[in-house]
């Protein structure tokens, strides 16, 4: 990829490349390198840890904590109270209605023991919070034997607006503490006490991630009048002057490597207006740090906006650099490199990190080959010290600003820093911190800036849950500061001394590594898209096969196959695009293959099931290897984007080593000859699942992969027989069902069938074993579902969108888990339907090979045809719909509204999503409608309310239920996939059974 004209590549590609080498860079010899950049020796270490000692000793005598520093003393993530705070915090503000908030506030409320926490905090207002809550949860005690009891009939009969308005101001209450106003100009005359002071501001405007341009845009205006109200406190020098933070993802709701054309048309802009007003102005402009895949196309934008001559000669440019990142001192290299060649001076905010447990997660999830962050804290702050130590090397263009609240890093900064202390500030967030900066700068003078968020009651709360994510351990010094149960010199520890004492554990083996989240059994391999460290190999391999024409046909035991047609096989999002050509099987090719197949099975079944695992696993590795090739013929020849393209690739993999291991385990005997028969919207993944519990278990297999998808199936085949499954075990016939499924499934010699298809098409297979096949021959089938969606007025609308979006449009809704009908309550329906329309507007239809695109063609004319003759006949129910490209087999994402699942007359298979509302009172009868339409695949349910999804979740009859995420992506052994009713024959595919 390369810069536009408005982003000219001024630094060294050399070092962008060290920052991407980084990604993933070993922890321990990381962590021994930045060690030694500290260039603390053992006489300064002890120096550093006598005066944070002292600092703990002073904030403790001469103040008490603030309430944020008490409230997650009193209430961190060790305890379920405090838990059940951060999830009422979350939400209870953003729901409308009466009857929602009390379930809410029973629910989060009732079960804890707040009469543990009464009296225990040294705030005042925390014990206070937690006397009201008491009551509340004992008013909310439906034991008739309590004296609450009658208090509560009372309240009862008053409609509960006592508890409701009770508890909704005791969450205002917490959120006035933890931000300093609604709007700017509040905040700005509340910080005027502590600017008197000598205390400067960065102000950072709350709110999610933009989901649609709408969102984005009001953002942006937001910014921009933050700024001309905080440029009229502007002192004529940037560094005692107020400045504003700002997120890149409230500027434009695609911001992903992925889609960075698009970034840097649209968003540039954006934030280059923001960056001349500020500049303008005189204050500073800080971008704030984001998720760890969105650090590179940051530093596209931030180049960009730094080459602007319109800043030429401005000091107040920032960047925020998190050190809990592997990458952390590679990129304030590449910053320094930067502001030297522009002759630019700019500003570096080093914080810790947020969001950690999210960055270990997702790489988990993902395969990928390690962690984007360090392991421990204490690593984490072992990086900091370093990378502090490096700033204030670079202050010939850097100006340094170090946001901690830890006495020991305070020290440590001070001591490095020398007597010049002019050239750096020290800054914390408001309501933490407070004392020991106080303390602190009134014996050495430093500057200290306060991270101060500025938000309305709905968007306050989602940030008090990242305070107390970030803030809220045990392990934590804002928790410790406040413990005077532990010693001065424990709360500050030296992190060098804690990591030398773990010897060779320097990464922390507790946190399993993503290779080994399913051990003993290896995880397969991954990449991030929108991590070009990750990913952007796999493009360069998988584009030596852009033009590559397949050729194959039936693979047959000892048979020539002469006879059959052959037909083209056309990318249906490219139908220019020809894939290959394959030879369709005859009649006389199922013949030959039924015939052979009883000696595969003899030579096949009689081999140790050590063996036959063996040669699954090599199977594994030997797709792996192949990857970049698979990967290709799933977007030419299927439609997949290169996302879902890599997790068809990760599946397969993954059926192949389970069913490795569970072959090493089996009891009994093999079957026999199974005939297994694929779809084409899993043409891999399904296909080799298939395939590979059939041979683990000793069985020989007749496979016919799906008309439409011939080739990445024979391919398979291909890889299946080079790791060593004989040819005669494993036979493949492409071609149609009359030709070839019909004769295979209606032949007396196989012992059973697995199927995964249409509802018709497994009753005919039913039919026809039973009339044809052995008694004991087994049907294994999954045949799709009329799959919902429940959403709540609990649920976090740009959660919902995000994941609706996925479960409706992703893989053009051509999955058998997708999502049909979504069920949303009356009161949130306006707030989900405005958003997801937003959402769906700034979707990438097109060709799938393009890496942006998030929605590619449906499979073939039949399809497409059938999907726009649907929305035609339901045209005037329609809600939103989108423009598709005319190039190949496309239809447009679309919603209809219905009044519920009842009158969605059948499955869909496409990117069509339906809209039902329902009443808080009608629930289980929505849940009666869902189970009443007999299938049962998959659901989804939106709630941060735990007795209800406890409730609904028993009720349902679903092969799986997802709550609070999206419902389509079964994992191989952790989420066994398989439906009931209608939706299939009950065993589970990547389960036991």
């Amino acid at each position: 990829m390369t810069l536009t004209d408005d982003a000219p590549a001024v630094t060294a590609p050399d070092v962008r490349a060290a920052i991407r080498a980084a990604t993933f860079t070993d922890e321990a010899a990381l962590v021994e390198r930045l060690m030694a950049q500290t260039r603390l020796d053992p006489s300064a270490r002890k120096a550093i840890v006598s005066e944070a000692a002292g600092l703990v000793e002073k904030v403790r005598a001469s103040s008490s904590p603030t309430m944020m520093e008490a409230f997650l003393a009193e209430y961190g993530l060790s305890t379920d109270e405090g838990v059940g705070l951060m999830c009422l915090a979350e939400a209870l503000l953003r729901v409308p209605d009466a009857e929602t908030i009390d379930e809410l506030i029973a629910d989060k409320i009732e079960p804890s023991n707040w009469g543990l926490h009464l009296g225990k905090s040294s705030s005042s207002l925390v014990n206070a919070a937690t006397w009201g809550l008491m009551l509340t949860g004992r008013v909310l005690d439906d034991d008739p034997s309590r004296p609450a009891a009658a208090l509560r009939g009372m309240i009862r009969r008053l409609g509960e607006p006592v508890v409701r308005t009770a508890v909704g101001q005791a969450m205002k209450l917490m959120g006035r503490q933890f931000v300093l106003g609604q709007s700017m100009a509040d905040a700005m005359e509340r910080a005027a006490g502590m600017e008197a002071k000598g205390y400067t501001y960065s102000y950072d405007m709350l709110g999610e991630a933009a989901r649609t341009d709408a969102d984005a845009l009001r953002y942006t205006e937001a910014y921009a009048q933050a700024i001309a109200a905080i440029a009229r406190r502007a002192t004529g020098d940037v560094r005692t002057s107020p400045g504003i933070s700002v997120k890149l993802s409230a500027l434009h709701p695609r911001y992903e490597w992925t889609h960075r054309e698009t970034v840097m048309a649209e968003l540039l802009p954006r934030a280059r207006e923001l960056a001349r007003a500020a500049a303008r102005a005189g204050i500073g402009f800080n971008i704030d740090a984001e998720e760890a895949d969105r650090l590179d196309i940051s530093l596209d934008v931030i180049e960009a906006l730094l080459s602007d001559p319109a800043l030429a000669g401005w000091d107040g440019f920032g960047v925020v650099v998190q050190a809990f990142g592997r990458r952390a001192g590679a990129v304030l290299d590449w910053l320094h490199a930067l502001a030297t060649r522009l002759d630019r001076r700019i500003m570096v905010r080093l914080v810790k990190g947020a969001y950690w447990d999210t960055e270990i997660k997702r790489a988990q999830e993902m395969g990928l080959p390690g962690f984007p962050v360090f392991t421990r804290k204490a690593n984490t702050d072992v990086s900091y010290l370093a990378n502090a130590r490096k700033l204030l090397d670079m202050r010939d263009r850097i100006y340094p600003q170090f946001a901690t609240h830890n006495a020991h890093s305070v020290a440590a900064i001070r001591q490095m820093a020398g007597d010049d202390v002019a050239s750096y500030e020290f800054q914390r967030l408001h309501g933490m911190g407070e004392a020991l900066h106080d303390t602190f700068r009134a014996s050495a003078g430093t500057a200290c800036r306060i991270y101060a968020p500025v938000g309305a009651h709905k968007d306050l709360l989602a940030y008090l849950v990242r305070r107390l994510l970030e803030n809220g351990a045990n392990s934590s010094f804002v928790n410790q500061i406040v413990d005077k149960s532990l010693a001065a010199e424990t709360v500050a520890a030296d992190p060098m001394a804690e990591v030398e004492a773990l010897g060779g554990n320097v990464a922390n083996p507790a946190i399993t590594l993503p290779a080994d989240v399913f051990a003993p059994r290896r995880n397969a391999r991954g990449w991030n898209v929108n991590e070009p460290a990750s990913i952007e190999a796999v493009i360069e391999r998988r584009a030596h096969w852009k033009i590559k024409r397949w050729a194959a046909g039936p693979m047959i035991a000892g048979h020539d196959v002469n006879g059959g047609g052959s037909i083209e096989v056309a990318n249906p999002g490219r139908l220019s695009d020809i894939v290959g050509t394959v030879r369709e099987a005859t009649r006389e090719d199922v013949a030959a293959a039924l015939s052979a197949a009883p000696g595969g099975f003899a030579d096949w079944s009689a081999r140790p099931a050590a063996e036959r695992a063996e040669i699954l696993r090599t199977i594994a590795r030997l797709y792996e290897e192949n990857g970049a090739e698979l990967m290709a013929l799933a977007t030419r020849e299927a439609g997949k984007t290169l996302a879902d393209s890599i997790a068809e690739l990760r599946e397969a993999v993954d059926f192949l080593r389970y069913y490795a291991d569970g072959a090493e385990t089996l009891v009994g005997t093999p079957r026999g000859v199974m005939v297994c028969i694929s779809p084409w919207n899993f043409p891999l993944a399904i296909f080799t699942g298939q395939v590979a519990a059939c041979l683990g278990a000793g069985n020989a297999v007749i496979a016919k992969p799906a008309e439409q998808t011939p080739l990445i199936a024979l391919r398979a085949v291909e890889l299946l027989q080079a790791a060593g499954v004989p040819a005669a075990a494993l036979q493949i016939l492409p071609g149609d069902g009359p030709t070839v499924g019909g004769p295979l499934t209606t032949s007396p010699d196989i012992a059973g069938v697995v199927f995964t298809g249409s509802t018709e098409v497994a009753q005919i297979i039913h039919r026809a074993l039973a009339e044809h096949a052995a008694p004991d021959a087994v049907l294994i089938a999954e045949t799709g579902g009329l799959n919902a969606m429940i959403v709540d007025s609990t649920a976090l609308t740009e959660q919902v969108v995000r994941d609706v979006l996925a479960s409706a449009f992703q893989s053009a809704g051509q999955r058998c888990s997708a999502l049909r009908v979504l069920y949303v309550q009356d009161e949130a329906r306006a707030r989900v339907l405005e958003m997801l329309s937003g959402a769906m507007e700034v979707l990438a239809i097109g060709d799938p090979w393009d890496i942006a695109t998030d929605v590619g063609p449906v499979i073939d004319s039949e399809a497409e045809a059938g999907i726009r003759d649907y929305l035609a006949a339901n045209a005037k129910k329609v809600l939103k719909t989108l423009d598709v490209p005319q190039t190949g087999r496309f239809v447009p994402p679309t919603i209809i509204a219905v009044d519920g699942i009842g009158a969605v007359e059948r499955e869909v298979f496409g990117p069509v999503l339906h809209l039902a509302t329902f009443r808080a009172a009608e629930l289980d009868r929505v849940v009666d409608a869902i189970n009443g339409r007999g299938f049962g695949l998959t659901c989804g349910l939106h709630s941060r309310i735990d007795d209800r999804v406890e409730r609904v979740t028993a009720r349902l009859h679903m092969g799986n239920t997802y709550v609070n995420r999206n419902q389509i992506g079964a994992i191989v052994g952790s989420q066994p996939f398989g439906g009931e009713g209608m939706s299939g024959t009950g065993p589970k595919a990547g389960g036991p059974f």
